[in-house]
């Protein structure tokens, strides 16, 4: 590895301009395929022929009110000191709730508390199961607004009500932390070296690539499914292994 690592080095100074302007060609090249091509990335994933997908598929032939696969919410209600869920005005304000989560966009079932075995013993807790039509990933903002104008209603008689599940979960961002690793590396490399040059060769070179690679999965979500955490990784990922190799090629 070493010496593949040294004659690349070597390959690379000796046609650095053609080099250079190669990956530069790519980089834009990615970039206009994730511009032009790029689709929506995907939560949901089938194994075919393995017992889990089998019963999936059994659950949406037979029960297609399940959704199986499709994202949850559970909200809860609480009573006020001293009533139950069953008082009035409570009750018609937990049916309240429930009714407008079942018109809401994207919603396949909501449960009834007080006809699905959803009230504690006290009857002061209870909760509600709402299922989607579409994985977490794949609701949209009217469908989240519902549920959330819904919870609010409930909590204007002087119930509590709060809401768990995935339905709800923030989309995943990267970027803030990234970038104190890059800042963090940065300032290791320029100790190291003692040279702006040689601390920002190995840097230079991990961003390309790894601009270069999230372009590119960008662009292939248009084509094929993947997950909507693939270009994180691929950050991460990227941004270590870039920088270990660029060093590697430096030291020879």
């Amino acid at each position: 590895m070493a010496t593949f690592l040294y004659r690349v080095g070597r390959l690379s100074f000796g046609r650095r301009r053609l080099v250079a302007a190669t990956w530069l060609m790519l980089l834009v090249a990615a970039g206009l395929g994730a511009a032009t091509l790029s689709g929506t990335t995907t939560d949901s994933f089938t194994i075919p022929g393995s017992s889990s997908q089998q019963a999936i598929a059994q659950l949406t032939r037979k029960f297609p009110q399940a959704a199986a696969g499709g994202a949850t919410a559970r909200v809860v209600f609480a009573a006020p000191k001293g009533h139950t869920l069953n008082d009035f005005p409570y009750r018609a304000a937990v049916e309240g709730v429930t009714a407008e989560l079942k018109i809401a966009p994207q919603v396949a079932n909501v449960t009834d508390p007080f006809r699905a075995g959803g009230l504690d013993r006290s009857g002061t807790i209870g909760y509600s199961q709402v299922t989607y039509q579409v994985a977490a990933a794949g609701l949209n903002h009217a469908a989240k607004q519902s549920l959330l104008e819904a919870v609010a209603q409930g909590r204007q008689v002087g119930l509590t009500v709060e809401v768990g599940g995935d339905a709800l979960r923030a989309s995943a961002e990267t970027g803030g932390t990234e970038l104190i690793g890059v800042a963090v590396a940065a300032v290791v490399l320029l100790i190291t070296f003692g040279s702006l040059v040689a601390a920002g060769l190995p840097l230079l070179t991990a961003i390309i690539g790894i601009g270069i690679a999230i372009s590119s999965i960008t662009a292939l979500t248009g084509f094929m499914d993947l997950s909507s955490t693939t270009s994180a990784m691929a950050l991460m990922i990227g941004l270590a292994v870039a920088i270990d190799y660029a060093l590697f090629i430096m030291s020879r």
